[in-house]
């Protein structure tokens, strides 16, 4: 008796361990800083939160309220958006690994680089170890200068996250000039260079277009299928179903947010789309397998292939499978169910007779390899950075987490099936 006591006893300390051992909630972590409330502030506005939640191992350099104050007073949310989205390392650095680069010199990929808009070295930062205690930082477009300097370490969260301090903006070329308002963005222009030209001519056809361009300007996102989609197999046929039942299916295809992949990735509930209403649900839930994001309606599934546009408030996808919600469609993915004889073909036009000519799509919205350049190592640290590390954090204190890493998970797994492997013999 006294044996199995203790086995529970470690059973309910390995579960423990996993409690503890965590992610990470960039939003909490600043929190406890109100010097940067205001950065804080701004990555909850743009959605750069959930990316940044979504990610492993990631460094965020953070401006104090002054430096992000004067930024947003000059310039739009999308360009603050790209901005800072060029502040988000896709690595881990803290002070040690600041000062140990090899060559004194490296380039860092960041998350403005994912967004498919940063031609060239846009979107990553050049950081270089200064000697004499600074590090400096700037964009790696050649001929930019490093007018950014490392201040003071923040919090890390070892190998998860780290939080450092510079002391100004990294500005790369181009970053500050806006992009066109989204309510004169042209929806079509851009779904048909994505091969997205059967659900242009439907959403056109049915009016459904005018309900996307009025609710752009509030936060929009359209999750549009290919060319390709339409034409597959189990498709169900469009030109039976009545005007309104084709409205609703176009609306399913669009939620009434603006919602990048960063905040699809953190979405645990179901989301609602423009087609929700008292009548039914219509809504989605979505998985996430690391950077693939996958839509399911119930009916079946679809993934997000690629970003057309990500700017704040609006945000166009392509996918792969046309959502079929459950309410027009029941369950069943395969047959497709045959609609009432009430219904109205000739009210919605039929996408068989459209035989658009599929346009190359983009290609899918995934981190870009490292840049072509040595990566940095690890080294001592020198006597004389800025300064030491404010708040680092170890397993007992990285509560700021979403998720116990799998490894561990796995540890808990084995150590059980060896206890009781044990116990039984």
């Amino acid at each position: 008796m006294g044996e199995l006591r203790i086995i529970l006893l470690l059973i309910v300390s390995l579960l423990a361990a996993v409690s503890v051992v965590t992610g990470h909630n960039i939003t909490a972590i600043l929190s406890q800083f109100p010097e940067y409330s205001e950065f804080n502030n701004y990555l909850t506005q743009t959605k750069l939160d959930d990316e940044i939640n979504s990610r492993e191992t990631i460094t965020v350099l953070v401006l104090n309220n002054g430096a992000v104050s004067s930024l947003a007073a000059k310039h739009p949310l999308s360009v603050v958006k790209g901005v800072l989205s060029l502040h988000v390392l896709l690595d881990y650095y803290d002070n040690k690994k600041l000062h140990a680069i090899s060559d004194g010199t490296t380039l860092s990929t960041t998350l403005y680089q994912t967004t498919g808009n940063s031609p060239g070295n846009v979107g990553f930062v050049n950081i270089t170890d200064l000697k004499g205690g600074k590090v400096g930082f700037g964009s790696a477009v050649p001929g930019s200068k490093l007018d950014s300097s490392y201040t003071k370490s923040v919090k890390q969260i070892p190998y998860n996250i780290s939080v450092l301090e510079i002391d100004a903006p990294i500005i790369a070329p181009g970053i500050l000039t806006a992009p066109a308002p989204s309510a004169d963005v042209n929806i079509t222009g851009l779904l048909e260079k994505a091969g997205c030209k059967t659900f242009v001519k439907l959403i056109t056809d049915t009016g459904v277009l005018k309900v996307f361009q009025t609710a752009a300007s509030k936060g929009l996102t359209v999750f549009a299928p290919s060319d390709e989609a339409f034409k597959a197999a189990g498709v169900p046929d469009l030109s039976k179903l009545s005007n309104a039942e084709l409205v609703a299916l176009l609306q399913y295809h669009a939620l009434a947010t603006y919602t990048p992949k960063g905040s699809l990735k953190t979405a645990k509930d179901p989301i609602s789309t423009l087609a929700t209403n008292g009548a039914g649900k219509y809504d989605l839930t979505v998985e996430t397998a690391g950077d693939s994001v996958t839509l399911d309606s119930g009916v079946g599934t679809s993934r997000v292939a690629s970003t057309v546009l990500d700017s704040t408030p609006l945000c166009i996808f392509t996918v792969d499978n046309v959502l079929l919600p459950t309410e027009l469609f029941g369950k069943s993915p395969s047959p497709a169910p045959s609609l009432s004889p009430e219904t109205s073909p000739s009210s919605a036009p039929a996408p068989a007779a459209l035989s658009p000519e599929p346009a190359a799509a983009p290609s899918p919205f995934l981190s870009p390899p490292a840049p072509p350049t040595s990566s940095p190592t690890a080294g001592p640290a020198p006597s004389d950075g800025p300064t030491a590390d404010s708040q680092n954090s170890n397993a007992s204190n990285a509560v700021d987490g979403v998720k116990a890493p799998s490894f561990i998970l796995a540890l808990v797994t084995v150590s059980v099936s060896v206890i009781i492997s044990s116990v039984m013999s």
